[in-house]
């Protein structure tokens, strides 16, 4: 498993993701991983907590959705949760995915689910509900940017969940 958590405010949106993958019970790398990547044009960020070679393939999948329905996020998401639930193939794939573009941050799973928080915040994988829990927390804090909020929450996840490590993949989208 993995980390990935997504915080947002307003139009701006940061997703995070630590490097490690493991195999079973062994670390099979520490920091190379990358499950937080640009779609969309640029504009959409995803992460995937699971199965690597099942997040890659689900992120190609919304992306062809994206490309279909001009990349109308919502759309797009709905269309995959469909296909994921409906298709012999897709049912196997074990993994859970975030997307978030400038206006909308939802979480994608194979049993259909489509879902959009109400704050905001957003974690999944093994560490999942630690990030997100110390991301809450910090959220409240003023002065604090969401970039700092998602890395400090981070490197609390990778101090309590074995299979989530400190070097993290952070993308943002800003009106900047």
């Amino acid at each position: 498993m993995t980390t990935i958590l997504c915080v947002r405010k307003g139009n701006e949106v940061v997703m995070a993701g630590d490097g490690q993958a493991t195999l079973g019970e062994a670390v099979i790398f520490k920091s190379k991983s990358v499950k937080v990547r640009r779609i969309g044009n640029g504009k959409i960020i995803a992460g995937f907590a699971g199965a690597a070679a099942d997040g890659i393939t689900l992120i190609e999948r919304l992306e062809a959705k994206l490309e279909k329905h001009a990349n109308q996020l919502k759309r797009a998401a709905v269309e995959l949760a469909k296909d994921w639930r409906m298709d012999k193939y897709l049912r196997q794939l074990q993994a859970f995915m975030i997307v978030a573009d400038k206006e909308t941050s939802l979480v994608i799973s194979g049993t259909g689910e489509v879902m959009e928080p109400d704050d905001g915040i957003i974690g999944i994988g093994s560490g999942g509900n630690y990030a997100m829990a110390a991301a809450k927390a910090l959220y409240e804090i003023p002065n604090l940017t969401l970039q700092e909020i998602a890395e400090r929450a981070m490197k609390i996840a990778g101090d309590i969940d074995i299979y989530t490590n400190h070097n993290v993949v952070v993308e943002k989208i800003s009106n900047d």
